[in-house]
């Protein structure tokens, strides 16, 4: 398996950042760690080795790329204008930086995923440019701010919180047509660890629905727990679909 890391000066974020890449080919995946991880949480935690035969058959690309977590969504200490821009520069850091590496290396529209804090940032990324994205794959993500926040709010975490913004969406604005030429998958399990991620994608399918937004928001049973062994199994039953296997 073709394995490589990137390691590049971030003008957003003021910082080197990493980027891991694995595969050759077929659709690329921009891929967010879990909550305050970097570049290597998907190999580290077997998710390279479990998506390994689609990877060698060069039927996806993984970008899995480094977080500021921790100066951002998880640092609840700190001063909450200071996390919330933080989490806007990392948004743009993905936006300006990683799409055009991501580019330059693989000239199909890439999809986007993660897991737990990872599916938040792949949700707020796809929701707020799906013009960048074939879809999306979001696994057992946490989508209330408000959880992270303690309630607080301003213009620069609301443009940050989907639950905040998509109910206020004109239904005549065009990402909502956009959207539904796309494919969202957003799913968490009914075990343990898993209550805030049923109970903020239980709010967010409400709202697809009442937007007339066409996402597949898929609860699995009450033993599926927060826990990577249970996003291997989702992540392949979801991609056979992503890549118009079924």
């Amino acid at each position: 398996m073709n394995r490589e890391e990137i390691t590049h000066y971030s003008h957003c974020l003021n910082r080197e950042m990493h980027i891991m890449i694995y595969g050759r080919g077929g659709i690329p995946f921009l891929s967010f760690p879990t909550q305050d991880s970097m570049c290597r949480n998907y190999e580290e935690f077997g998710m390279i080795h479990h998506l390994a035969d689609f990877i060698e058959e060069d039927r996806i690309q993984l970008f899995v790329v480094d977080t500021v977590d921790r100066e951002s969504w998880s640092p609840k200490g700190w001063d909450k204008e200071f996390r919330a821009a933080r989490q806007e520069q990392y948004f743009h850091y993905i936006i300006e930086e990683v799409i055009p590496l991501i580019r330059s290396r693989n000239a199909e529209t890439p999809a986007v995923t993660g897991f737990s804090m990872g599916a938040d940032h792949a949700v707020i990324t796809f929701l707020r440019r799906p013009d960048l994205f074939r879809g999306v794959i979001a696994l057992s993500g946490v989508y209330d701010a408000d959880y992270f926040f303690d309630g607080w709010m301003n213009p620069t975490l609301y443009d940050n919180s989907p639950e905040r913004f998509l109910p206020n969406m004109p239904a005549d604005h065009p990402w909502i047509r956009m959207y539904n030429e796309r494919k969202m998958i957003l799913c968490c399990g009914q075990g343990a660890w898993e209550e805030d991620g049923v109970r903020t994608l239980r709010n967010l399918e409400g709202i697809f629905r009442e937007k007339g937004i066409e996402a597949w928001c898929d609860f699995w049973g009450y033993d599926v727990n927060h826990d990577w062994p249970w996003w291997f199994k989702q992540m392949r039953y979801f991609l056979p679909y992503m890549l118009n296997d079924q």
